[in-house]
């Protein structure tokens, strides 16, 4: 099989889409499969729509492949070519986050109608969640027979490679040690955190946060936050690590007691994921895809956007509770075994793409 695969800017971006679309190049290369990756420049909304309509892009996108396969992301460079192109087999979608739907996006709503045009051009989606898949079906409908997939990400680990007992002991020593893992940004609201981790019980080093995640994507908003630890007197025990390597972020997740990333909005929430692999307890969103594998009271908790209260009193239980922090890592770590792995994610997707490709 011949795919094409169209990306905004370098392919070794650091988020987990692209950790998703590198994943998914490995795979189809293992299997014998040919994979071009056509690399656009990263646009805004504008400039982007601009590039819909330049018969140069049109010319990269236009080539002979059997599927030719575009992460979503590049809607605005695409919306009008995908009804223009003669060469490709077929056009696939690959959807991990719709613009449209990012509360934290001011230009949000002018995506819609660019987002819409563009869905309805493809000859077929994959989602990386059934609640992606939704909200795409409710910007546009698909028409019956138009193939559809939810292929979850995997996480980092192999199964097996934390124990439940060193999770029960850990539970056991220490302060609360409470970690956030991502961008600082506006969508995924460390400051709501940082206000629920104050509220509570850290006096005396009774708790210890760190966020870990690049603080360049938005300086202003890293510059907020900076100044909002500071007011709140809590700087002994709040540890802004920026951007880190793979083995140091699994260090970190392996001494930490809970993850607590209150976004705004996910589509899926890799990064909950990862932390249950350890045995790390997530706190996520309501918003999003994350309740897809993230059981309530059992092997995590789901808050709503900007809750710093039920946040506080999650942390404060769990950490007056040690055996039930214990018996909600054990459940998430079983949790995690029992997601799909990248490579039964990957294959779905494969065999999906040669349906497609098949199908006249």
């Amino acid at each position: 099989m011949h795919v094409g695969l169209v990306v905004y800017g370098d392919l070794e971006e650091t988020s987990g889409g692209f950790r998703y679309d590198r994943q998914l190049v490995d795979s189809l290369r293992d299997h014998g499969d040919t994979v071009d990756v056509v690399s656009l420049p990263w646009r805004s909304l504008g400039r982007g729509l601009l590039d819909g309509c330049s018969r140069a892009i049109r010319s990269r996108l236009d080539r002979s492949v059997d599927v030719l396969l575009q992460d979503e992301l590049c809607h605005p460079s695409l919306w009008y070519h995908n009804r223009r192109l003669t060469r490709p087999g077929a056009v696939v979608a690959l959807i991990h986050h719709l613009s449209s739907d990012d509360p934290t996006k001011r230009v949000n709503r002018l995506h819609r109608p660019v987002e819409r045009r563009y869905l309805e051009s493809v000859d077929a989606a994959i989602s990386t969640s059934a609640f992606t898949q939704r909200r795409a079906g409710r910007i546009a409908p698909s028409p019956a027979g138009r193939p559809r997939l939810v292929a979850p990400p995997g996480g980092r680990r192999a199964a097996g490679s934390t124990r439940e007992a060193g999770v029960v002991d850990r539970a056991s020593t220490g302060p609360l040690r409470v970690t956030f893992v991502g961008n600082v940004v506006p969508r995924k609201d460390p400051l709501t955190l940082v206000s629920a981790f104050a509220s509570g019980r850290v006096a005396d080093g009774d708790w210890q946060l760190t966020i870990v995640g690049s603080l360049e994507n938005d300086r202003q908003y890293a510059r907020t936050l900076r100044t909002h630890v500071e007011t709140l007197g809590v700087t002994d025990e709040v540890t802004l690590t920026g951007e880190v390597s793979t083995r140091r972020l699994e260090s970190i997740l392996e001494c930490s007691h809970c993850l607590c990333v209150p976004s705004r909005y996910e589509a899926f929430g890799m990064v909950y994921l990862e932390a249950m692999e350890h045995g790390v307890v997530p706190i996520a969103t309501t918003e999003g895809g994350p309740r897809e594998f993230v059981d309530h009271g059992v092997s995590g908790f789901l808050v709503d956007p900007g809750d710093a209260r039920t946040i506080t009193r999650v942390l404060e239980e769990l950490d007056t509770d040690r055996e039930r922090l214990a018996r909600m890592g054990v459940n998430a770590l079983e949790g995690a075994r029992a997601h799909p792995t990248w490579a039964e994610s990957m294959d779905a997707v494969r065999a999906f793409l040669e349906r497609v490709a098949r199908s006249p």
